[in-house]
C-alpha cells in the first residue's frame, strides 16, 4: 500500500512536470513550477511590470503558464497589429475558460468562440444600437440629458467633499439602459445600482484566485468557497434582466420595438431564425455583454479622468479656459465641439492612455493552429495582448511615463492620435460600442469641467494614482470637492 501511495505521488509530480514543459517552439518563456505554473512570480495585485520584465528578457512574445495552462503575451506595436488586425481572424478566438463558461455558456458577444452565432448575434447588435442611437444625433441628446442630471446631483454635493464613483456609475449604466431598456433609472433607485455594482465585483473576481482554481481543480467547483460569489452576482443580475424582459413582454407592440430587448424579442419570432442563436438565453448573455462593455471601462475612464484633473489643476485650468475661449457661456454644447476644442480633447484622450484601464484586454485564442513572429501557436492557446505595453512605449509617446496631453498635440497646437492608441482594441473582436464610448466621454467630462472646479479636499497627502488591478483598471475610491464655475467672469 505505501509502494503503491508513492508511485501515485511520483506519477502525479511528473504528470504535473510534463504539463510545464512548452511544446515545440512555442514561445519561450520562465521556468514554470508544476500545476502552480509561473503565479508565484507574479505580483497578484499588479503583474504589467513583471510582464514588462519577460518581455525585456524573452521578447515580445513569450509564455507563462498558470496553473499548467499555458497563456502567450503579445507586447509592441507591430505584433499586437499584426495578432488584432493582419492576422484578425485568424486570432479571433476565445479561450476556452471553463468559469466564464459556467457563466457565460459561451454565448453572447464579448466571451462568445468565434463563428456563426458570433457574427449574428454581433451584426444585429450593432445594428439594433444604431437604430437606436449609436453614432446619431439621438444618441447625443440622451447623453447630454443624462450629464444634466450628473450635474444636478453634483451640485447637490457641492457642500463638502463627496465620493463621485456612484454617480458616475448611474450616470454611464443608464445610458446603455435607455438603448437595452427604454429608460433610466432616478439616481436614488437600486435596482440599476445594484446591478452596475455586480458588474464590477464580477470583472474584479473573475481573473482572481479563486476563478484560476475553479478552472484547474474540478474537485473545487460544487464547494462553497468565494468563487460561488460570482454565480451568485451573476444569477441577480439575469433576475434583474428576466424582470425587464417579462415587462417588455406585456407591453410588446409588434413592428414598433422602442429598444434593444423589442428588437430581439421580434428577431426570435422570425421565421428565419428558427434554429439560430436568437433565443432568450442568448439574448440575456448579450445584455450582459452591453452592460458589461458600456458601463465598467467608460465609468472606470471618467473617475480616472476627474481624479487626474484635481492631481494636475493647471491642466484643468487649462481646459476650462479653451472652452470658455471657444464656446461661450451659454452656447449648448456638441459632440462636435470635440474637433474645437484640441486641448480638451487631447486630455481626454491622454485620460484614456495614462489609465491604460483595459490593460490586458480580454484573451483572445487561434481558430486554427498559426505562426506568429516564428513561433507555432496551437489552435485555442489563450492569448494575451497586452494594451499597457504599447500606450506606454517609449518608442510611440513623447511622454510615455507621465500625464501630458501633448501626447495627442503636434507642433503647432492641433490634436493629433499616434497609431499606439488603441484603447478599444482593433480587428474583428474591436469593441462594439467604441463610438458610444467616445461620446459618453467628451460630453460628460465637458460638461463636468463647463459646470464646476474640481480640488483635491485633502491637504496632507496626494492623490494615490495606484491602479486596482481586475479585468480593468480601476482607481481607489477618493473623494472631490466641487464648487460651480463663475465663467462669466472669464469671459
Amino acid at each position: 500500500m505505501a509502494l503503491f501511495s508513492w508511485l501515485l505521488i511520483i506519477s502525479f509530480l511528473l504528470y504535473g512536470f510534463w504539463k510545464s514543459f512548452r511544446p515545440k517552439n512555442f514561445p519561450p518563456g520562465p521556468w514554470a513550477l508544476p500545476f502552480l505554473g509561473n503565479v508565484l512570480q507574479l505580483n497578484k495585485l499588479n503583474p504589467l511590470k513583471d510582464l514588462e520584465k519577460f518581455a525585456k528578457k524573452y521578447g515580445p512574445v513569450f509564455s507563462l503558464y498558470i496553473g499548467g495552462i499555458p497563456i502567450v503575451f503579445v507586447h509592441g506595436l507591430p505584433l499586437i497589429k499584426e495578432v488584432l488586425v493582419v492576422k484578425g481572424t485568424e486570432f479571433a478566438g476565445r479561450p476556452n475558460n471553463t468559469f466564464i463558461n459556467t457563466i457565460h455558456k459561451k454565448k453572447g458577444i464579448i466571451m462568445a468562440h468565434y463563428g456563426q452565432a458570433w457574427k449574428e448575434q454581433k451584426k444585429f447588435s450593432l445594428m439594433v444600437l444604431r437604430n437606436f442611437g449609436l453614432g446619431k444625433r439621438s444618441l447625443e441628446e440622451r447623453i447630454l440629458e443624462e450629464a444634466t442630471y450628473l450635474s444636478q446631483a453634483f451640485t447637490e454635493n457641492l457642500s463638502m467633499p463627496f465620493d463621485p464613483f456612484c454617480l458616475i456609475d448611474n450616470a454611464v449604466g443608464n445610458i446603455i439602459s435607455t438603448l437595452v431598456f427604454g429608460k433610466r433609472f432616478q439616481y436614488n433607485n437600486s435596482s440599476l445600482t445594484n446591478v452596475v455594482d455586480l458588474i464590477h465585483q464580477n470583472t474584479a473576481m473573475i481573473i482572481g484566485p479563486w476563478a484560476w482554481l475553479y478552472n484547474i481543480l474540478p474537485l473545487v467547483r460544487g464547494l462553497p468557497l468565494p468563487h460561488r460569489t460570482i454565480f451568485s452576482n451573476s444569477e441577480k443580475i439575469f433576475a434583474f434582466f428576466r424582470r425587464e424582459l417579462e415587462e417588455h413582454k406585456a407591453n410588446l407592440n409588434p413592428g414598433k420595438p422602442r429598444d434593444f430587448i423589442d428588437a430581439y424579442l421580434e428577431e426570435i419570432e422570425k421565421p428565419e431564425n428558427k434554429g439560430s442563436s436568437f433565443e432568450e438565453e442568448n439574448m440575456f448573455i448579450v445584455m450582459f455583454d452591453l452592460f458589461a462593455a458600456g458601463s465598467e471601462t467608460t465609468a472606470r475612464t471618467i473617475q480616472w479622468g476627474l481624479l487626474y484633473l484635481v492631481t494636475f489643476p493647471d491642466i484643468q485650468e487649462n481646459c476650462q479656459s479653451e472652452m470658455d475661449m471657444v464656446l461661450g457661456n451659454g452656447a449648448c454644447l456638441k459632440y462636435e465641439d470635440q474637433e474645437k476644442l484640441p486641448y480638451t480633447n487631447a486630455v481626454i484622450h491622454e485620460i484614456q492612455r495614462f489609465s491604460s484601464v483595459p490593460a490586458l484586454g480580454i484573451g483572445h485564442a487561434p481558430i486554427k493552429d498559426t505562426q506568429l513572429s516564428g513561433y507555432t501557436i496551437s489552435k485555442g492557446t489563450t492569448v494575451i495582448i497586452n494594451f499597457a505595453s504599447i500606450l506606454c512605449d517609449k518608442s510611440q509617446w513623447k511622454y510615455p511615463s507621465e500625464f501630458n496631453p501633448s501626447n495627442f498635440l503636434n507642433e503647432q497646437g492641433e490634436f493629433m492620435k499616434p497609431e499606439a492608441f488603441l484603447p478599444f482594441s482593433a480587428g474583428p473582436r474591436v469593441c462594439l460600442g467604441e463610438n458610444m464610448a467616445r461620446m459618453e466621454l467628451f460630453l460628460f467630462l465637458a460638461t463636468i469641467l463647463r459646470s464646476f472646479q474640481l480640488s483635491w479636499p485633502d491637504e496632507s497627502k496626494a492623490p494615490d494614482l495606484t491602479p486596482q488591478y481586475g479585468i480593468t483598471l480601476s482607481p481607489s475610491h477618493f473623494k472631490v470637492s466641487l464648487k460651480h464655475r463663475q465663467q462669466n467672469e472669464q469671459l
